[in-house]
């Protein structure tokens, strides 16, 4: 007997607080840990991190399995978390992989994509771009679904996951931090959303290359700033 999937709870305001609140503590810790105001060896704990920022823990625990998630920090034995290595060259080196990843990907893809869920998926984008209140988690929610939509239907399991797995690493350089590549990041989604709607597989392909190169471009030009 199928199983009915469950309505997510509708987040309620102490729910909702308790998010921003994480938000705020991951902007703050990342951007120290990416300017190297955090030496890298150094333990963070969950109470001295809350005291500073003047919030209760649970914020911070988010934060901080977020930031263990896409490898700025990691668990050691006795679950103490300690500030790694922030390598640029490791960040672009991992940008190249996924986008050779994204490029058979969508090649995979085009022509299995029900015609619904890609003007299900521009509907979104079309509608975030006129949204005035926008943010950086709408944005990531969006940017998300469509990537995940072509991965998922590449067929391939394993590369599905690959491509996700390297999506958080990539995660930080989000619209808070490259406001710039907001609109024009998504009119190139638009871009290769049409060519998987003609099934143009090498336009699809070369649309996915030239989305990430982009996304590269102005995380260097970004880091460059700093």
């Amino acid at each position: 007997m199928p199983i009915s999937a469950r309505p997510k709870p509708v987040a309620g305001p102490r729910e909702e607080r308790e998010e921003s609140l994480g938000q705020t503590a991951y902007n703050e810790l990342l951007d120290r840990l990416i300017k190297r105001e955090i030496a890298v060896g150094s333990v963070l704990q969950e109470r001295r991190i809350a005291e500073a920022l003047d919030m209760s823990r649970t914020p911070v625990r988010d934060a901080l399995n977020r930031l263990e998630s896409e490898g700025f920090i990691t668990r050691q034995p006795g679950g103490v978390l300690v500030v790694k290595e922030f390598s640029t060259r490791e960040l672009i080196e991992t940008l190249h992989v996924r986008q050779i990843l994204e490029m058979e990907g969508v090649r995979l893809a085009a022509g299995r994509i029900p015609l619904a869920e890609l003007d299900a998926v521009e509907a979104d984008i079309r509608s975030l771009l006129e949204d005035p209140d926008r943010s950086a988690g709408k944005d990531w929610e969006v940017d998300s679904r469509l990537h995940g939509l072509i991965a998922s239907h590449s067929g391939n399991a394993v590369l599905a996951k690959h491509i996700q797995d390297l999506r958080l690493k990539t995660h930080m350089f989000n619209m808070d931090r490259v406001p710039e590549r907001f609109e024009i990041g998504h009119r190139e989604h638009l871009a290769i959303i049409d060519a998987l709607r003609r099934e143009d597989r090498e336009a699809a392909r070369a649309g996915i290359q030239t989305h990430i190169e982009n996304v590269k471009l102005s995380i260097i030009e970004k880091l460059r700033a700093i």
